[in-house]
């Protein structure tokens, strides 16, 4: 199945935590794997919440 890249998301984060560096903001879950192949192997759905990031100016900050 063709999933979006989480690193590529708004809600994707990279926690500290050794055991689970992957998380989702939208679905409020952190996990060994990625989030999309996470909720891949739990609904059988791609990921129906991935937003991309937004663009950044070059200053720095968001456009």
């Amino acid at each position: 199945m063709n999933n979006p890249s989480c690193f590529g998301c708004r809600h994707m984060i990279v926690t500290y935590d050794v055991q689970r560096p992957y998380g989702c903001r939208a679905f409020g879950f952190i996990s060994r794997q990625l989030p999309g192949l996470e909720i891949v192997a739990s609904s059988g759905m791609r990921c129906q919440r991935h937003e991309p990031r937004p663009k950044l100016a070059q200053n720095g900050r968001q456009k």
